[in-house]
Parts: structure tokens; sequence; C-alpha cells
């Protein structure tokens, strides 16, 4: 399993940068990063949120909990290009996530999350949910929100 200091070095070095340069382009002190690199010092959840922002990779792929690098943003948004034609969401009952680990026989490293997200089934389940959610009532106020402030701009 890769370690979130492992994988900082990593990005850092693809990037060809120093450490005292990372820390700078991040405005967090000269030493941060190499403390990060060196485990004497985990970062907080806003500096991990920063490396992953600024290294253009999601903050699961950061922590080594996944060999995918990509947000869940963009894959979320990469995945649809149209809405799709109305179909009812079927009521099933959910698998606990330990039945899911355990099925896949995986030792934890990030696979079974890596194949979770690459599954079509389970990219099927979060589109219909997400299109459930934006047509409540809730979501059709976030939708509002969301035009008005873009309006707005």
């Amino acid at each position: 399993m890769v370690t979130i200091a492992q994988r900082i070095e990593a990005l850092r070095t693809r990037k060809g940068l120093s450490r005292p340069a990372l820390s700078a382009a991040l405005g967090l002190p000269r030493m941060a990063v190499e403390k990060f690199e060196s485990g004497r010092q985990t970062p907080t959840q806003d500096q991990q949120q920063k490396l992953a922002a600024y290294f253009g990779v999601s903050l699961a792929y950061l922590k080594g909990e996944t060999d995918d690098p990509t947000t869940m943003d963009s894959w979320l948004s990469g995945s649809f290009t149209e809405e799709p034609a109305l179909r009812p969401v079927p009521k099933t009952a959910a698998r606990p996530a330990a039945q899911v680990v355990q099925s896949s026989g995986s030792g934890g490293d990030g696979a079974v999350f890596s194949a979770l997200l690459k599954s079509s089934s389970f990219q099927d389940m979060v589109r219909a949910t997400v299109l459930e959610v934006l047509r409540s009532p809730e979501g059709q106020d976030l939708l509002a929100k969301a035009i008005r402030k873009q309006q707005g701009r």
C-alpha cells in the first residue's frame, strides 16, 4: 500500500519540483513538504486538499487509497455527455461494505476502491442516485442557486 508520504514525493518528483519549491507554491512553511515526505508530520486536511488540487489528483489517490488519480468531480462529469432517458431506480438491498471487501479477496490496498470506481454497475448506481437527488425539491433548489450564481458572474 502506498503511503501519503510516498505519493507526495512521487507527485513532486514527477513535476520536477524541489521540496522547498512545492512548499512555497502551496504557501506552506519551507520545511513542510520535507516533513510530509519523511513521515515526521502528516498534512492537515486543508493541506491535503491543497496538495491534491495542486497536482490535480483526488484526495483518495493522494492518501494511497486508490490507484486512480482522477478526482470524483472529473470522473462524474466526464462520464455523461447527455442526460439519459428516465428510468426507475431499482430498490435493491445494498450489500454491506464488509461483504464487498471480503468478496474481492483484496488485502485492502486500494484495489477494491479502484475496481469499484471502474465498475459500470457502480457508475450506473451513482448516476441514478445523483439524478434522483437533483430531481428532488432540495436538488432543484441547489440547481436554481447554482444557476443564479453563474448568472451573477
